[in-house]
């Protein structure tokens, strides 16, 4: 069985030039041969800490949420537990000095990727010789654990294009139990298939929302298992809903980028007025697809049609993407690795998943790459069986064209200087989306960071209510009340920074969809009969939901 550092190596190649690596490690060898009086400082600061283990006087403990050193033989045994103390004393002294080195732009977050990368793979939790859980079960199965493991490392590197397996499959089916919320497509496009939702209440809301969510993923994190999923949600409010599930492209799909997107989305929202006999829509866009909606709607606003749109809620989008670079994805931003993705992208006519599964993998390391290292392969384990991680490992491509999009928009980032940029023949801007909005950050989101997505109350015109959710970028997104005790953030006022917005902010317990609910039936006009039959004489049934689109 590989050692760790052998599957950083491994999972990491081809996400990032080795000269990349080289150069930042030469970068901090030069900056510690200038300074050395910082690293001597974390020496000492170590070297005090482990007098303090050897003793058995250290009270240094793992942060709330590690998960690496949940079981109690970690704390029971004085040599496990002082295994853990040294390893923790030593990756605290490794970041701080990591922090303290004068880097700047692109080495600053290279130096800190890297060094979160490398302190992760040393984990001893990592090591089957030192984790005391791995050693029990080795006696306990007389090896038969590491011998399970070889079996799903070679099957991960057969059928799982040598990534981990994150989640046992068995039990979902697409349509039985998750994306199974009673509806039908009712419109199909190139790039979308429309869902409208069957109404389970015996009045609606007039007014209907549609819900666009991100292109890399499958638009069923919106529709989960029926006891976590926003569609049953909304549709249980008296909302009508309708969901645009994306096409999963190929190389053929490849010229299509923002604009193509943005048609695609104006057909749609044709589409659900036309069936409700509304003259207006709310919309609700998630990460790219809130941006991908952003930039729909600021089209609309410079074609004069934007009062066919009532509100926007946007969840962890950032419209300010250099916040992306301060979060552990911008070390994929480097130019470097980027124009050698592009270069590829460009030669394929599409980004693979197995590239996006890989990269959203390494930011966050210990919990998407070590954790199943660890259970999967040195206890012998299957993965979890679990909804959310079901649709994670259900990853999609993106055509050529607009991922360039993407990437060139992160590079420019017009709007973060409330500047306008190029779509097709027009020049828009967001601050012309003059709507009420809501928008949605999580405090541990670790793709879109919240201070960033609080930056689009003031990026977007019209009145902006603010929400932050104490959880991260999924767990932001999946909050069906009732299912654990969350909270949330809100405020009165939206001051000029985050920080501000925080310190201001009042605390609430539950889900914040029963916050965003009564927001949105304001807003969402006033009752009517429940339609008795779903889609229209010109919008026909095509087929039940979820669709066709989300099986390719």
């Amino acid at each position: 069985m590989k050692p760790s550092t052998q599957i950083v190596a491994d999972m990491g190649r081809n996400l990032v030039p080795r000269s990349k690596t080289l150069h930042v490690a030469r970068v901090v060898l030069r900056q510690l041969a200038r300074r050395p009086g910082v690293p001597a400082h974390h020496a000492v600061a170590f070297a005090g800490e482990w007098l303090k283990i050897l003793r058995g006087q250290s009270d240094l403990m793992p942060e709330k949420g590690d998960r690496r050193f949940n079981d109690t033989s970690w704390v029971h045994g004085r040599f496990n537990k002082a295994v853990m103390q040294t390893y923790l004393a030593a990756a605290r002294e490794a970041y701080a000095l990591t922090n303290e080195l004068e880097l700047e732009g692109r080495d600053a977050t290279s130096a800190r990727f890297l060094a979160l990368s490398l302190i992760a793979a040393l984990s001893p939790s990592n090591n089957p010789l030192i984790n005391p859980v791995v050693r029990d079960a080795i006696r306990k199965t007389r090896g038969k654990n590491l011998a399970q493991g070889l079996y799903h490392m070679l099957g991960d590197q057969l059928n799982n294009r040598g990534l981990i397996t994150m989640v046992d499959a068995t039990p979902f089916e697409v349509g039985r139990n998750v994306a199974c919320t009673p509806g039908q497509v009712v419109f199909r496009n190139e790039l979308l298939e429309l869902i409208q939702y069957q109404p389970t209440t015996a009045e609606v809301y007039a007014r209907p929302i549609l819900v666009v969510p991100p292109q890399i993923n499958k638009f069923y994190v919106m529709d989960l298992s029926p006891d976590n999923s926003l569609a049953r949600y909304l549709v249980g409010q008296g909302f009508q809903t309708f969901m645009v599930s994306w096409r999963n492209p190929t190389a053929q799909l490849q010229a299509c980028g923002f604009a193509h997107y943005c048609d695609a989305l104006e057909e749609a929202h044709a589409a659900v007025m036309e069936i409700t006999g509304s003259d207006s829509v709310n919309w609700k866009g998630l990460c790219a697809g809130g941006i991908t909606s952003t930039l729909a709607l600021a089209r609309y606003a410079k074609q004069k049609k934007l009062a066919s749109v009532n509100s926007l809620t946007l969840a962890v989008t950032l419209l300010d993407l250099g916040e992306i670079r301060k979060t552990n994805l911008g070390y994929f931003l480097d130019p470097e690795a980027l124009e050698k993705r592009r270069a590829q992208v460009r030669k394929d006519g599409i980004l693979d998943s197995g590239s996006l599964a890989k990269m959203f993998a390494w930011i966050r390391p210990n919990d998407l790459v070590w954790n199943y290292w660890v259970n999967n392969y040195l206890l012998g384990k299957k993965p979890p069986a679990f909804d959310v991680l079901y649709w994670n490992s259900d990853a999609t491509r993106l055509p050529a064209q607009l991922f360039m999009d993407f990437t060139d928009l992160a590079g420019r980032n017009p709007f973060s200087r409330g500047e306008p940029m190029a779509l097709g023949k027009l020049q828009i801007n967001p601050h012309d989306i003059d709507i009420d909005k809501f928008i949605v950050g999580g405090r541990t989101d670790h793709i879109t960071p919240w201070q960033g997505c609080y930056r689009s109350v003031h990026i977007l015109g019209g009145k902006s209510e603010f929400v932050l959710v104490n959880s991260g970028h999924i767990q932001t997104l999946v909050a069906a009340p009732g299912k654990h005790r969350a909270t949330y953030q809100i405020g009165t006022a939206n001051p000029a920074t985050a920080e501000a917005w925080d310190a201001a902010s009042t605390e609430v317990t539950g889900s914040w969809w029963e916050h965003w609910s009564p927001w949105l039936a304001v807003r969402s006009g006033d009752k009517k009969r429940a339609p008795r039959a779903l889609g229209s004489r010109k919008h026909k049934q095509l087929c039940a939901a979820p669709g066709t689109y989300v099986h390719g």
